[in-house]
């Protein structure tokens, strides 16, 4: 072959390869349990010391827990907050704190962190932990980090070198295998009155974690997520299921509705972006569900770094609250309710690409690198000017090496008001199930939900 020749071939490799990114090094893979742990969390302390150094994570479960509980006492229950932060003192730590947080501290007075000893709580099955070292130079980015193949069940990119990756990281992140909760959605407006938006019955599914040998393919399921509320009474009886794939170009979300006033199963393509989520009474998105949920395509994604945050972390008494009541108070969480931690975070920023359409034009996102659960986030309007923040609270199930981030909330800045979602302490907590019957992720099966 002549070496024009080989430039055409090397060309046309390049054109079917479709700008696919490369793996990282097998050097650079082999600090994968040395100095990063096998997701790529640092594995030393921080500095000063206030982070600890990673030494497996929470799994024995404190005295008086009974296998099988779905109610998971605090295993840290008995600490005090080492640091206190408020509208006195935030200015002095806000370089830790999200965009959305140092602005809550500076509007109400009544708003304060309560900073604890940190844990790095998080701990995964071995399987998980070696699928990741594998995929760190074998899962492949594509169409510019929009999908990925050739990921075995774990975190794709252990050493991400893009926002796109570490969001992936996010998205496939290890949260068991199959979960079902009841659950509650409330909303509290600018006057303080806290109100139902949905009762509900989650069913959530990671297919990708059913074969733990199987790399994940472009156009299979990794996330099916079917809902029947049950209340309030004006909404009983509706349900939805999403489905989202491993490339989203390829196999973009497919999304049903069943409504009993219909009678019918109909295909629902606008539960996703930007869409008004009803379960939250529009206070917030359908991609503002878990943080953040569904596909990359209309944001570019940029890695900032990591960085050493104060957040929501091992929020056990919030989680698993039984009353509602004292926890929603007006304009923030009950403080009381909120444990903050000190942890080492990736920041990504997503910027709204030029044509596509969405209510925020800008989105911060902090992900845990221990558990790459996404924290906290910070969002943006077209003028440039904070308009809603998110956390997610992060709880390790100890008896089932499972980070969990079920409950999440969002603050609308400007209108005043927020909603927390997944309440599920009032129902019994987290319950990790056996798979449902195939049949039962089919459209067909949505209609069972029609009763009222």
């Amino acid at each position: 072959m002549t070496f024009t020749h080989s430039l055409m071939a090397a060309a046309i490799s390049v054109a079917l390869c479709g700008a696919v990114q490369a793996s990282v090094s097998p050097q650079e893979a082999a600090q994968l349990g040395g100095s990063l742990t096998p997701v790529g969390a640092e594995k030393g302390a921080s500095a000063d010391g206030s982070i600890p150094a990673y030494s497996g994570g929470l799994t024995s479960a404190p005295a008086g827990f009974k296998d099988g509980d779905s109610m998971r006492p605090d295993p840290y229950a008995s600490e005090k907050p080492a640091l206190v932060i408020d509208g006195k003192n935030v200015e002095q730590y806000k370089g830790q704190l999200s965009a959305t947080t140092v602005e809550l501290a500076k509007r109400y007075p009544s708003f304060r962190v309560d900073v604890y000893p940190t844990h790095r709580s998080a701990a995964l099955p071995q399987a998980i932990l070696d699928n990741s070292r594998k995929n760190a130079v074998a899962t492949q980015a594509l169409d510019g980090g929009q999908a990925i193949d050739n990921a075995l069940p774990g975190v794709p990119f252990p050493i991400p070198k893009s926002g796109a990756e570490a969001m992936w990281n996010f998205l496939l992140r290890y949260q068991g295998v199959n979960i079902n909760s009841k659950y509650d959605s409330w909303n509290v407006d600018a006057a303080g009155n806290a109100n139902l938006a949905t009762t509900g019955q989650a069913f959530i599914n990671y297919p990708i974690y059913e074969n733990l040998d199987q790399p994940v393919k472009g156009d299979e399921v990794y996330y099916q997520m079917k809902l029947y509320y049950t209340g309030p009474a004006r909404r009983a009886g509706e349900a939805i299921m999403l489905k989202d794939a491993a490339n989203p170009q390829q196999q973009p979300r497919r999304a049903w509705q069943y409504l009993p006033g219909q009678r019918r199963v109909k295909l629902a393509p606008s539960l996703a972006y930007d869409t008004p989520n009803p379960g939250t009474a529009g206070a917030g998105t359908y991609d503002d569900v878990f943080v953040f949920n569904g596909a990359l395509d209309r944001y570019d994604w940029k890695l900032l770094g990591k960085q050493e945050m104060i957040v929501p972390y091992n929020t056990y008494r919030l989680t698993y609250a039984k009353d509602v009541k004292p926890l929603v108070t007006a304009n923030h969480l009950a403080p009381d309710y909120v444990r903050w931690e000190k942890h080492r975070v990736w920041v990504v920023e997503g910027t709204l690409k030029a044509g596509a359409r969405h209510i925020y034009a800008k989105r911060r996102f902090y992900l845990d690198e221990d558990s790459w659960v996404a924290l906290a986030s910070d969002q943006y309007d077209a003028r440039g000017q904070l308009y809603r923040g998110s956390f997610a609270f992060l709880s390790q199930s100890y008896d089932k090496q499972i980070p969990d981030a079920t409950p999440f909330m969002i603050y609308d800045l400007m209108a005043g008001t927020y909603n927390i979602n997944g309440v599920v302490g009032p129902y019994g907590g987290i319950r990790y199930i056996e798979p449902l019957a195939k049949t039962q992720w089919s459209p067909e099966a949505l209609a069972g939900a029609g009763i009222r």
